[in-house]
């Protein structure tokens, strides 16, 4: 797999705190970095896939994102006057 060199800028305390925990994984502050870029990929895509499958099936029964919203409210406020 082809590979490519990247500069990124870090504030000290976040460099820090990445070198630390790299230094108590026994790994490289890149396998580190590589890891944490892949993890926030993979929950980006999870997210986009239960929002994805949200909209399709709010389209099949017809519900607008107003109408869960008022559902929500209406939820709270029984919870709150239970």
């Amino acid at each position: 797999m082809k590979t490519s060199t990247v500069n990124i800028a870090f504030k000290d305390d976040l460099l820090k705190d990445i070198d630390h925990i790299a230094k108590q994984e026994s790994r490289s502050r890149s396998e580190l970095i590589r890891e944490a870029a892949r993890m926030y990929i993979d929950k980006k895509k999870k997210w986009e896939s239960i929002f994805k499958f949200g909209n399709k099936h709010a389209k099949k029964i017809k519900i607008k994102e107003t109408d869960i919203e008022k559902e929500i409210q209406k939820y709270r406020q029984i919870k709150n006057h239970s």
